[in-house]
């Protein structure tokens, strides 16, 4: 029942080339940056990977996407992450847009064992019709694009037919982690995660603690162990190293903001 590895090379060594691999995080809030960052090291590629969205230039998935390694993403959000856009549009990488709350359900779907489900979002749009671009040519006309998808009319109302999502792996970072794979996750940093672990058929999750079985309470596990079977220990040093997406700050007391009241403050979105 013991599933700690020595460390995430360990963890990753069996995610070859071709493999598809669910990436839990939102943004830079949670995300696995030490398994990916193994995965990088390992040198596989032609890697399809489901996440929420690809991190940024130099963080995160963004890594994957710099070194060449990904040949599909299918994805809720594309714009912080300038390679993944150029790789997009010139004709090197495919993706999948999906409606945010889609992808989850569709998680969700693959990892409870659900084929598909049936969804109002996106009835009426390319979502459900087709015709979205999933690859470019490098003329930049379409090379591929979606096909439509069933839809079916429930009490006078159109919903489209989504598929649930299986991955042959799934990476996570949870806040706490006991020996047989139980895992919490702190706050925000739970977004994509616990939905991404269910979805791989073999799951690895970093932790920035871990505890002994029986440490976690049943009532506080996010994520059963029976969905995870590698969990690897993070260093202090690992622990800390987090980015923060977008730093904004709030204005001096009494300053004043280009045309804002004095001590009014600007909001970002961070990642930890």
């Amino acid at each position: 029942m013991d599933k700690v590895v020595k460390d995430a090379a360990e963890a990753v060594r069996d995610i070859g080339s071709g493999a598809s691999v669910a990436v839990g995080g939102f943004g830079l809030c949670g995300i696995p940056q030490v398994l990916i960052e193994a995965l990088l090291a390992s040198g596989v590629d032609d890697l399809s990977l489901v996440s929420n969205n690809c991190g940024v230039d130099d963080w995160g998935l963004g890594l994957l996407l710099g070194g060449h390694r990904v040949s599909r993403v299918t994805a809720s959000y594309v714009g912080e992450n300038k390679e993944f856009e150029r790789q997009f549009l010139s004709g090197e990488l495919e993706v999948e847009l999906i409606p945010q709350g889609t992808l989850a359900e569709r998680l969700r779907a693959g990892g409870a064992g659900i084929a598909g489900f049936f969804t109002p979002a996106g009835v009426g749009t390319a979502v459900a019709d087709g015709g979205m671009p999933l690859r470019y040519g490098s003329d930049g006309s379409v090379a591929v694009a979606s096909g439509p998808k069933e839809v079916r009319v429930f009490e006078g109302r159109e919903f489209v037919l989504e598929r649930g999502i299986v991955t042959d792996f799934a990476i996570v970072r949870a806040s706490v982690g006991d020996r047989h794979g139980n895992l919490v996750f702190d706050r925000a940093t739970r977004n994509f995660n616990p939905l991404a672990a269910t979805a791989g058929r073999v799951t690895i999750a970093e932790v920035e603690r871990l505890v002994e079985p029986g440490r976690i309470r049943p009532e506080d596990v996010h994520t059963p162990g029976v969905f995870v079977q590698r969990v690897v220990e993070l260093t202090g040093e690992q622990v800390a190293a987090k980015r923060i997406e977008k730093r904004t700050v709030s204005a001096p007391a009494g300053a004043g903001v280009s045309g804002s009241p004095a001590g009014s403050g600007a909001s970002g979105r961070a990642g930890s």
